[in-house]
């Protein structure tokens, strides 16, 4: 007895990947609740300790300087390889290429632009919000570092927050932001949150970035996240546009052909010589006799009364005797 293969997971998957594409009708909007308030404000106030807490050289700046000191590339050099690459998850070139090209697909495959304008508008936010801050403050990194105990603010450098991390927790953290189910979007959102602080670490083991200046690109990165359903109503205006303009543009124009100039009205005239007269009656039937053929005026000769004519070029030779049609020949012996 023959039994069927049970389809496994990657079955699954392909099966899915095979349906016809459809827009999605089941996805929740995710709306601005008292929890994801809550959440705002929280992260807000803890930027703000954060940015207080270095300006005025508080324990956060002496840690800061305690953990440059201690130089992490050099007690653990057999792991520099890995960090140079897996910093790269954090570089704005190479992560939003990727995520836009799998959101890219998914837009297509469900015929919506919202994956798609939900990363343009989270990374707007991203460059308006941590590109003012970055060079707002100055802040110098610890290769460029004058005083040793010192913040180093507002001495025209543009590393506080940390725009790795900041960028990392954005650009992966939109994927859980879009996922289709919690279970889903739980699992994105501990992806995303390991994977940017891990690129805010690779930058403090390089000697790039201060700690403090990854704890606030991750702050300043969320804060981004919970902000972005206060931007679903212009995000859906945005799409409703595009799709408005795009049937137009596919809309065939109407009346494109005219006879006269555009914009002048064509006017018919009558011929003056002409009467009008109405049309004659068009007969059904077949008419019993036809009407003799028009010839122009001059002597004609009947098709019999026409001497032969031999082509030129042709190699038959001409026949003087013969005898148009319709007279008898002479008999042949």
């Amino acid at each position: 007895m023959r039994t069927e293969r049970k389809p496994t997971r990657l079955d699954r998957v392909f099966a899915r990947l095979d349906r016809e594409p459809e827009r999605p009708a089941h996805v929740d909007m995710p709306r601005m609740s008292r929890h994801r308030m809550v959440l705002f404000g929280a992260a807000l106030v803890f930027y703000l300790a954060i940015v207080w807490a270095v300006l005025i050289t508080s324990w956060l700046v002496r840690l800061d300087w305690q953990v440059m000191f201690f130089r992490p590339y050099q007690q653990w050099p057999e792991i520099h390889a890995f960090v140079d690459y897996y910093v790269v998850l954090g570089q704005r070139g190479p992560t939003a290429v990727m995520v836009a090209a799998w959101l890219g697909w998914r837009s297509w495959r469900q015929h919506t632009l919202r994956p798609l304008l939900a990363l343009g508008v989270s990374l707007l936010l991203l460059n308006v919000t941590v590109g003012a801050a970055k060079y707002g403050m100055g802040r110098l990194g610890p290769h460029y570092a004058t005083e040793i105990g010192s913040n180093e603010m507002w001495l025209g450098g543009d590393i506080f927050p940390s725009g790795h991390t900041a960028n990392a927790v954005v650009t992966w953290g939109i994927l859980a932001y879009l996922a289709s189910t919690p279970r889903a979007r739980r699992w994105l959102s501990a992806l995303s949150a390991v994977t940017s602080l891990g690129v805010g670490l690779s930058t403090v083991y390089i000697g790039t970035h201060w700690l403090s200046d990854v704890v606030l690109g991750w702050v300043a990165g969320l804060l981004i996240l919970l902000a972005l359903p206060w931007f679903e109503p212009v995000i859906a205006r945005a799409e409703t546009r595009i799709f408005a303009l795009r049937a137009r543009w596919r809309t065939p124009r109407e009346g494109t052909a005219k006879a006269g100039p555009l914009g002048r009205p064509v006017v018919v005239k009558s011929l003056p010589d002409r009467a009008d007269t109405a049309p004659e009656p068009v007969p059904t039937g077949r008419p019993a006799s036809r009407s003799p053929a028009y010839l122009a005026p001059g002597p004609h000769t009947t098709r019999a009364e026409r001497s032969p004519v031999t082509p030129a070029g042709s190699r038959r030779p001409q026949h003087a005797e013969r005898h148009p049609r319709g007279t008898t020949s002479a008999t042949r012996p």
